[in-house]
């Protein structure tokens, strides 16, 4: 989801040469979560500490979730180093699976749960023949942002209900773009090719891979469908041109360089920070998103084979995903909570977000998030299709090569990731 750094690949392997959680100098039982970007674990983790005086818990976090993975596959292949709770994001979790039988099966070693905890969706997703790999955490229900001001100056509705209209399908999506363009005085419609791709691809049952991890993008309509959409908006100077999460991209925000965006929930707080206080209250968010909504992140806990203290490992896993740990984080980082219970919760749906001019967005994405059905199921390499392939191949388009000949392009790099 977001370009690294070797560096930072270096980096955290070093910092994580270490093997997983033993017995402390202090004779207290020491457990070890390896996590990336923001859980809000960090005073999840004191708490739990302080009610469980046998255990010590360290914290290995990387701030993105590219080396975080490498380390893990790392590890994995390497027997060893491991931390007793591994984080794993949905575009590297069908790799996981792939190595069900390097993680504990959370059904045996962990402790009971309640069932349908999770919205079912999201448990479905972390299970390998009729194993659970790992409990979920936080999920990416779609909604979109805009820039309210950007569109009244350029004649559309601009109300969170009168823009329903606009962004009824993806069709009215783009035709609306076309309208904004043409008054819009060189302000870009969206940002990225990649960001609505990727939007777009993420609502379709089938992605990239079927479940038996045959690539078919070629044989997948729906992939080409939304390529031949996104990349005719470009051609049509609807996009702002700018690679996500470069500092372009983010100065973009700040300085108004496109009027809408792509919003899962975890978007909001990257609009707020990009955008500074300058632009408090010119931004709005609506549930109303093309064809419906569907769903963009969201991670899980997983306990590999490799941990000392399995039992304890699962044990503190269920604990900091069960609904009540899952609105704590909530409103320590905003992650948005996968929990069945979380999501009726009055602390959530009470919750609302100045910036965004005081709207209900914990009310908002959760009504989002009831209305995904199923996760798509991601293939072994997912995350570097999405990230770097087709990704690079949209960027390659925004920046003057055709449209067939990067659709090419992406082909066959695809089959170079899958092998």
């Amino acid at each position: 989801m977001r370009h690294r750094s070797w560096v930072s690949v270096l980096l955290l392997l070093t910092a994580t040469a270490c093997s997983s959680g033993g017995a402390a100098q202090d004779g207290k039982t020491e457990l070890t979560i390896a996590t990336f970007n923001e859980f809000g674990y960090e005073e999840l983790l004191k708490e739990y500490e302080a009610a469980h005086s046998d255990v010590k818990i360290t914290q290995r976090k990387t701030g993105q979730g590219e080396p975080h993975h490498k380390n893990l596959f790392t590890k994995l292949g390497a027997g060893s180093g491991l931390a007793d709770i591994e984080a794993v994001e949905e575009g590297f979790l069908s790799q996981v699976l792939s190595k069900a039988g390097q993680f504990n099966d959370l059904k045996e070693i962990g402790p009971q749960v309640e069932e349908g905890r999770w919205l079912k969706w999201k448990y479905d997703s972390a299970t390998k023949d009729g194993k659970l790999i790992g409990y979920g955490t936080d999920i990416g229900p779609l909604a979109m942002c805009y820039r309210k001001d950007l569109l009244e100056k350029a004649g559309l509705p601009s109300s969170p209900d009168a823009v329903k209209s606009l962004f009824a399908t993806w069709d009215s999506y783009f035709a609306a773009g076309d309208q904004f363009i043409a008054k819009s005085g060189g302000v870009a419609w969206f940002d990225s090719a990649a960001q609505v791709f990727n939007a777009m691809h993420n609502q379709h049952e089938v992605g990239y891979f079927d479940k038996s991890d045959k690539l078919v993008v070629e044989t997948n309509p729906a992939i080409k469908a939304d390529w031949t959409a996104v990349t005719g908006a470009v051609a049509k100077g609807q996009s702002a041109k700018l690679a996500a999460w470069s500092n372009e991209w983010n100065t973009g925000f700040k300085n108004g360089a496109f009027a809408t965006k792509t919003c899962p929930s975890w978007m909001l707080g990257v609009i707020e920070k990009q955008a500074g206080p300058e632009n408090a209250g010119k931004w709005a968010v609506t549930e109303a998103f093309p064809n419906g909504g569907g769903n963009w992140g969201g991670s899980f806990l997983t306990v590999p084979k490799q941990s000392k203290n399995a039992k304890k490992a699962a044990e503190l896993a269920a604990w900091l995903t069960a609904p009540e740990q899952q609105i704590k984080a909530f409103k320590s980082k905003g992650t948005f909570p996968s929990q069945v219970k979380a999501l009726t919760d009055p602390a959530l749906l009470d919750s609302s977000n100045a910036y965004f001019g005081d709207i209900k967005a914990g009310a908002l994405f959760a009504a989002q998030a009831q209305k995904v059905t199923a996760a798509q199921y991601k293939g072994p390499t997912d995350g570097q299709l999405q990230d770097t392939v087709f990704s690079a191949a949209l960027l390659s388009v925004e920046q003057g090569k055709g449209a067939d000949d990067a659709w090419k392009t992406a082909l066959s790099e695809a089959q170079k990731v899958a092998k």
